[in-house]
């Protein structure tokens, strides 16, 4: 299958048109034709390299919807035409603890669990490549069904911005009647705000961008703690049981943790870099609980798209032209975005059939070892 994507062969936030050739469909595998993808701020960190694990060259791209166009031996529950997903992950071993658990995004196996794009662990001259492009192919067991009533635009950033704050909220079992926090109100951070209050939880929002206040409100947020006012801050000491901290860059705990009542849990979500200046104090004197947690489950991604229907839940979303990607990126560095852009892929094809484009080729994708 000849594949025309954007990507990006050096630590560059420049994505160029580029193509390759995808591997013919293998058994218990689908071959989707991708119809719209989200842009999440992980993908900008990936392609430029902020966390130090990029193998090049870098397709972004993990919220993936599109239609089932072909599928492998023995797969019996998808069939072509069925609206389906893709998230964060293609494959894992499926035989390690954590994969019988259901936890494949903390698969042990030798390879850990296949990522959608910058997908080995080690660079070793192989990478996958993720959904800015016309199409992928996926291990069965990491494909979902699209529930009718989610547009297929609409569900795209649930695949990551929705599991990935959901999944905290289960594993650490946020109760009806419980005060959640939720730092950083973006492509994240406003899918909290609504899962969160479904799950019959009081929601504050925390953030250092006051003129998102009203938008928190009306996405269900009770009440809205500006992030600089150091007294308003003071006064919410000890108010929340659990905090969801969306916040994708560096910074202070200190402030976040202070809100936390005694055995809260502050799950990190959106930081990979570091905690500068850390002081545990506050954790210790509470017996505050600072945990991380990576994306979600297939299971979960299958439960919050459900959660997501029953309860009208959808993002906020921005529809683009793959041509608009640098503008994109720019605008979510900056936060101009309510909340998260989604990317239109009628458009890469439109862009693939003029002849004045030039694709350069990479080689093909890997897609993780044959399971089961």
């Amino acid at each position: 299958m000849k594949t025309h994507a954007f990507g990006t062969k050096e630590k560059s936030a420049s994505l160029k048109p580029v193509s390759f050739d995808q591997a013919e469909v293998r058994a218990g595998e689908i071959e989707i034709e991708i119809t719209h993808c989200g842009v999440c701020h992980s993908d900008l960190h990936q392609a430029r390299d902020d966390w130090g694990n990029t193998v090049y060259p870098c397709v972004p791209g993990h919220e993936i919807v599109g239609t089932v166009s072909r599928v492998g031996e023995g797969v019996s529950d998808l069939r072509k035409g069925d609206i389906v997903g893709v998230g964060c992950m293609v494959n894992s071993c499926q035989t390690c603890a954590a994969c019988k658990k259901g936890d494949e995004q903390y698969c042990s196996g030798p390879k850990s669990c296949t990522l959608t794009y910058n997908g080995p662990k080690k660079p070793d001259g192989t990478n996958t490549y993720g959904g800015y492009s016309t199409g992928i192919i996926v291990r069965q067991e990491f494909v979902v069904k699209i529930p009718e009533g989610i547009s297929p635009a609409e569900a795209a950033p649930i695949l990551c911005a929705g599991v990935t704050t959901y999944s905290p909220m289960k594993h650490w079992g946020l109760a009806a009647g419980q005060t959640l926090g939720v730092a950083g109100i973006g492509g994240l951070g406003h899918m909290a705000v609504q899962i969160g209050k479904a799950l019959g939880a009081t929601v504050v929002a925390l953030t250092t961008s006051p003129e998102k206040a009203e938008a928190a409100r009306e996405l269900g947020a009770s009440k809205v703690i500006d992030m600089s006012d150091q007294a308003g801050v003071k006064d919410a000491a000890e108010s929340l049981d659990m905090m969801i901290n969306t916040i994708p860059y560096a910074h202070d705990l200190a402030p976040y943790l202070g809100l936390m009542k005694p055995d809260g849990v502050l799950a990190m979500v959106g930081n990979f870099i570091e905690v500068p200046g850390f002081v545990p104090g506050p954790m210790v004197f509470n017996r505050v609980s600072l945990a991380g947690s990576l994306i979600g489950s297939i299971a979960e991604t299958r439960e919050v798209l459900a959660l997501c229907a029953k309860h009208d839940i959808r993002p906020q979303i921005e529809m683009i032209d793959i041509g608009d990607l640098d503008t994109a990126w720019s605008r979510m560095q900056g936060e101009d975005v309510r909340f998260r852009h989604v990317i239109d892929m009628a458009s890469l094809r439109k862009l693939s059939s003029n002849s004045d484009t030039e694709f350069e080729s990479l080689d093909p994708p890997t897609r993780g070892e044959v399971v089961g």
